[in-house]
């Protein structure tokens, strides 16, 4: 029965397909390509696609991005706003089909005695020449391994995705057969032949485990023993994703979410509201340790975060919010789980940066790159690296950003991405090697230095005297920065005074100078937080320690007359201070008082510059003697 004509047109429709939340269809019409939207308000999307009439189109529901196929013989990938991302030479003959993989990894192109495998970006794995005149229709299996086709000889063509490879270190492991792998050490030449009672759907190879789903089981091979793999059975067949962090790894299928121990232990099974497993890919999720990141499907501004040991949602449920649609997202690796943080890629390609774990306040998202097209962490080091526009970059130090954002592009590393074709993909990042995917479809490796690596581990072990020796020894300038960062995100002052005079930054030393000779802990904690910016909680510190004087002083210093005038009032102390020290900025500026407020109190408070000062030494000697007290009860309850 017919519920409703969508679109009407004098030329004919050959294919016609649903966009990824059945709110839009695709169709043909002779050399364009039209997106209807089912709402009749809403905008239609057409633009010439072909050079002749297109005869077949795919959009898939995982990456979102459209196929054509047409008789100027080319086939083309589309993003869903009808940008052009990859266009095919001519072959031989029309282009009579072609089909997305479910995962949206691959797809599979048909032509008179031809068919073709592609990655998603659209360059050719591999041509198959059958004797079987045009392929009319592809189709694949629910778990991407196997593709038929409708021949026009009138037989049905069935063929299986081989010849798959993974990397990892010193290991390449191949899927020689439907159900064998070769595992080959590149450092000795030792071969070993792995076999699966089933066909092999999905594998992952890193951080030292090969995790291999097959329809019915999952293995778990250590990469120092290839003989004794651990198995266990998998509800569903069909796994569309396996992500591995350095303790455990995420299998994802059309049911659910599920994290395992490398023991094959189940850990957890993250679920929320609308979640839909069969459409998660590599880019909306993220795995680390102790956490599990979800870019929200029905709301791409949306990060839903879990602990991965337990499943449930982190931050009291509330998720991170970022202002604009999220493309890709990345948690880092290494570090204790209150310091994980997450990279996100806007769609303005944007690179922002946040911490995971934002309690009680909202998360702070600053902004470290633009132009950004793809971006990886390092296994072994809170190290990011990604290709931004023609460059390719590497933050040894990203969170430098939280600290002092000035010292951020200090600490980065870029090469010229010439090298490089058009808009490589970044695969992996391990130890000082970044492999890279080109636009042809070729591998590229780039290294990075080893240095920055080596610095994050004496940071994390706090061996700072080695950190000193190892920049003194590199000479390098990128490498002080990230060292200055590091012993400021410790309160290592002393190392950090260093690091900040190596690099010519005389004011922070000057600064940092100042923070050492504070009377109290708290004074210095306070002004630590004035260091990189945080300056509510600076003063939430001096005014719990019950150091109102210096609240006051820290708003003075930064001209916050407001709030000092406000906090002074409210404490009864040291309104003349404030009003002495506000005179003394006008008179320098030439200027009068124009603020009600302190023209209010002006008339009730006499400023005598001898009593201020006596106060402030008060304050000061008042502060010393609580902070040796403080120390003394300490030393004498560590030796009871």
């Amino acid at each position: 029965m017919l519920r409703s004509t969508l679109a009407s047109q004098g030329s004919p429709v050959y294919s016609v397909a649903w966009g990824p939340d059945s709110d839009r269809i695709l169709y043909t019409s002779g050399r364009q390509l039209v997106i209807k939207p089912l709402q009749p308000s809403a905008k239609v999307i057409q633009w010439k696609a072909h050079d002749g009439v297109i005869l077949k189109v795919d959009w898939n529901s995982v990456n979102d991005l459209i196929l054509s196929g047409g008789e100027d013989c080319k086939y083309k990938v589309w993003d869903s706003f009808g940008r052009l991302l990859y266009s095919s030479v001519a072959h031989d003959y029309p282009i009579t089909s072609l089909s997305w993989a479910p995962d949206g990894e691959v797809f599979a192109v048909g032509s008179f005695n031809t068919l073709r495998l592609c990655d998603k970006t659209g360059w050719s794995y591999a041509l198959e020449k059958p004797n079987t005149g045009s392929v009319f229709s592809l189709a694949w299996s629910a778990d991407g391994t196997q593709v038929a086709g409708a021949c026009g000889n009138g037989h049905v063509i069935f063929a299986h995705v081989v010849e798959q490879h993974w990397e990892w270190k010193n290991f390449m492991i191949t899927l020689t057969k439907r159900r064998t792998m070769q595992v080959r050490n590149v450092m000795n030449d030792a071969v070993d032949v792995l076999e699966f009672r089933d066909r092999v759907i999905k594998a992952s190879l890193a951080y030292g485990h090969l995790v291999v789903a097959t329809s019915l089981q999952c293995y778990i091979y250590n990469s120092r023993n290839w003989n004794t793999p651990l198995i266990f059975d998998l509800k569903e067949g069909t796994v569309s994703l396996i992500l591995q962090a350095e303790r455990h790894f995420l299998l994802v299928d059309g049911a659910g979410l599920y994290m395992f121990s490398y023991e094959g232990r189940l850990i957890c099974s993250p679920k929320f509201p609308g979640m839909r497993a069969d459409i998660l890919n590599a880019q909306g999720v993220s795995i680390s340790n102790d956490t599990i990141a979800i870019r929200d499907k029905s709301d791409e501004k949306v990060i839903l975060l879990f602990d991965a040991l337990n499943g449930k949602t982190l931050v009291d449920g509330k998720p991170l919010t970022h202002k604009l649609e999220v493309v890709e997202i990345a948690l880092d690796q290494c570090g204790p789980s209150t310091e994980r943080k997450i990279a996100l890629i806007d769609k303005n390609r944007d690179l922002y940066l946040t911490s995971v774990r934002f309690l009680g306040r909202e998360p702070k998202i600053c902004k470290i790159g633009s132009m950004i097209h793809s971006m990886a962490w390092n296994d072994a080091a809170n190290i990011l690296c990604a290709i931004q526009d023609s460059l390719f970059t590497v933050w040894y130090y990203p969170s430098a950003v939280f600290i002092d954002k000035e010292l951020l592009p200090k600490t980065m590393y870029t090469k010229d991405g010439s090298e490089f074709s058009h808009a490589p993909h970044i695969l992996n990042y391990v130890g000082t090697k970044v492999t890279l995917r080109q636009g042809d479809g070729s591998l590229l490796c780039s290294g990075v230095p080893p240095y920055p690596a080596l610095l994050h581990d004496y940071s994390s072990s706090a061996r700072w005297e080695d950190a000193l020796r190892l920049c003194r020894f590199a000479k390098d300038r990128s490498l002080w920065a990230c060292l200055a960062g590091m012993a400021m995100a410790n309160r290592e002052l002393t190392t950090a005074e260093m690091a900040y005079a190596a690099i010519g930054e005389l004011p922070r030393v000057q600064y940092i100078k100042f923070i050492k000779e504070q009377p109290s802990k708290e004074s210095s904690l306070a002004h630590m937080l004035m260091f990189s910016g945080q300056v509510q909680e600076a003063e939430a510190t001096l005014l719990q320690a019950g150091l109102i004087y210096q609240a006051i002083q820290v708003n003075i210093d930064l001209f916050n007359w407001d709030r000092a005038l406000e906090l002074a009032v409210k404490n009864k102390t040291h309104v003349d201070t404030v009003l002495a020290c506000r005179q003394k900025f006008l008179q320098k500026f030439g200027r009068k008082e124009n603020n009600k407020r302190f023209l209010q109190y002006a008339d009730g408070v006499e400023v005598d510059w001898e009593k201020i000062q006596a106060k402030i030494e008060m304050e000061l000697s008042k502060e010393r003697e609580r902070a040796a007290n403080a120390s003394v009860r300490s030393s004498l309850a560590s030796r009871h």
